[in-house]
């Protein structure tokens, strides 16, 4: 039986993306495998510009899961909190860090037990579980991807060492640029714009949840 450490879990609207503005339920695991997550190890991790806290097990929502069942039950408690009836599938958000370190098929069958459209947003550097409904990949240059079909693509703009064009030829229904959240913002947010003008197939996704003040 697998266990699962999870940073937080909690309902919000998806800020990003294709399905930006859903309703769902975002359970948030711990761990990476291309960066520790501690600020003193960032220079020297394969991903230096992650913005998400998934150190540990004690966010809101979090802690250590004994099966797959209770996990999902958790996130379940959390879709039906406040709605007088079920009137849409219910969705979940697996994310990280970095999901694919614990998501496994016992988790992919409880979620979908009851009653789960699932969707994931992994660095693409394992490939993703079966039955995960929504695949968004999002590439970090100078690691090999392994994971190169799903639904959307979300490159986070700009990244030295890395080819949008050769991207083009994977195999995902949606192709998105995100500026990179860091201290030139506003410059990184002009790179895209600029990109998705001179790159017509692309298309540009903002962290909305961040200008909203959602989670």
């Amino acid at each position: 039986m697998t266990s699962y450490a999870v940073k937080e879990m909690f309902l919000t609207l998806q800020g990003e993306g294709m399905q930006v503005g859903r309703r769902a339920v975002f359970i948030r695991f711990a761990g990476c495998n291309l960066w520790t997550g501690r600020e003193q190890d960032r220079r020297r991790a394969e991903c230096t510009f992650c913005d998400t806290d998934f150190v540990g097990i004690d966010g809101d929502g979090g802690g250590r899961f004994a099966d797959a069942e209770s996990l999902a039950e958790r996130a379940r408690a959390l879709w039906d909190r406040d709605l007088a009836e079920l009137t849409e599938r219910a969705f979940v958000v697996l994310t990280g860090g970095e999901p694919m370190l614990q998501v496994d098929a016992a988790l992919v069958t409880a979620l979908k037990a009851l009653g789960f459209e699932i969707a994931i947003e992994t660095n693409g550097t394992f490939a993703v579980a079966d039955g995960i409904d929504w695949i968004c990949v999002s590439p970090k240059a100078g690691t090999e991807i392994v994971q190169r079909s799903g639904n959307e693509l979300k490159l986070v703009w700009p990244q030295a060492g890395i080819d949008p064009v050769e991207m083009e030829s994977w195999d995902f229904a949606h192709l998105l640029v995100s500026p990179m959240d860091s201290p030139v913002f506003a410059q990184n947010r002009l790179a895209a714009i600029d990109f998705v003008l001179a790159h017509p197939r692309w298309r540009l996704s903002t962290q909305t949840h961040k200008v909203l003040g959602l989670r």
